[in-house]
């Protein structure tokens, strides 16, 4: 099929982001000569991070409502209503054949313009527990790929495709990387390494968790890289100083960190849980309390429930981090009880099967 024209939309974080773009580049694969536009939130991280993947992208005037009463709230209905003429005009003029929401406030927009014009669309929820915009668009949707088992609670289940989320390629087979990611980022490899992650934005509560136990855990002769977040970097990043340690605000090299980590400290965002998954190692998730319906401690719960990784709540972590730590990094049998666990809920084919769904869509 030639000059086929795919619109993405999804945004506000790397979670809804980069399954975006991971779709965007499987259909590459797909339809080589296709074309493909992403719509976004203005002022939000997808203007960065898309055209630095080599997209297009156009900006909606989007936000979603704050829990107080801001000047924000107030102009949410305004914003709203040049979203949807602005989402009329860019549909009108690219002409595409199918549109892929993948969640985030300028997604609904889109998704629905898209709807009323007849165009196909397809959503990829990416947790266990759906956010409002997807909530909102599934009875639109003609497909709605999932991560999670049981999510007919929320969406019409002759709609759900059980695909898995979307995850970069390079990620698949990372075990003979190892001897090149512990070159790359110059650790010992006599000791295990310890891979902090808190996300495309960093965590302030994981950040201080590490800075207040890094003694400790370097003592028991385990190396740290430690992701803190770009806005976080200024104030964590002296403790490059220590020995054992690396600090640094993003990670370029994803599938390098994880062949060089022996166990993981994360938060829980779908994404991230997607991609831990594949990679299989001992996983300690600290799930974000400060967001829509908890849904990070759900997504979390769902690979505890199968024995795939250990939960520490923020409120657990004062009291309980240094003995669950110290049980699993003198535990030889339970990290690789928890590495082969986590590895088979991993689902490698997730975006080649996304990107199925959307051929099914398209009109001849």
């Amino acid at each position: 099929m030639n000059n086929l024209r795919f619109i993405l939309s999804g945004g506000g974080t790397g979670g809804h982001i980069y399954p975006a773009i991971a779709i965007a580049n499987e259909l590459k694969v797909q339809f080589p000569d296709c074309d493909i536009l992403f719509v976004g939130a203005k002022d939000k991280m997808e203007m960065q991070k898309v055209p630095q993947a080599g997209y297009p992208i156009k900006g909606l005037w989007i936000a979603g409502l704050q829990r107080k009463i801001t000047l924000q709230n107030l102009l949410f209905p305004v914003k709203v209503l040049f979203s949807l003429i602005k989402s009329r005009q860019i549909l009108k003029t690219f002409k595409p054949d199918v549109v892929i929401g993948t969640g985030g406030f300028a997604s609904g927009p889109l998704l629905r313009v898209a709807s009323t014009m007849n165009i196909p669309i397809l959503v990829q929820e990416q947790n266990s527990f759906p956010g409002i915009t997807n909530k909102i668009l599934s009875t639109r949707a003609a497909v709605i790929c999932v991560a999670y088992d049981n999510l007919d609670r929320f969406f019409p289940k002759n709609k759900i495709k059980l695909t898995g989320n979307p995850i970069r390629e390079d990620l698949i087979s990372i075990d003979n990387k190892r001897l090149d990611a512990l070159t790359y980022f110059a650790l010992d490899a006599t000791k295990k390494t310890l891979l902090v992650l808190g996300g495309s934005l960093g965590s302030r509560r994981i950040n201080q968790l590490i800075a207040k136990e890094l003694d400790f855990i370097i003592n028991q002769n385990i190396q740290v890289i430690w992701q803190c977040g770009k806005l976080y970097f200024d104030e964590y990043s002296h403790f490059n100083e220590k020995p054992n340690v690396k600090v640094v605000s993003f990670i370029d090299r994803m599938d390098f960190v994880y062949a060089a980590s022996d166990i993981i400290i994360s938060r829980a965002g779908a994404s991230s849980v997607s991609e831990l998954c594949l990679v299989g190692k001992p996983v300690i998730f600290i799930p974000s309390p400060n967001v829509a319906e908890d849904h990070q401690t759900k997504n979390a719960k769902a690979i505890v429930n199968k024995k795939g990784a250990i939960l520490l709540k923020e409120s657990e972590l004062d009291g309980n981090f240094q003995t669950v730590f110290s049980n699993l990094i003198t535990d030889e049998k339970k990290q690789t009880e928890l590495g082969n666990n986590i590895l088979k809920l991993a689902k490698p084919n997730a975006t080649k099967d996304i990107v199925k769904e959307i051929s099914k869509l398209i009109k001849n």
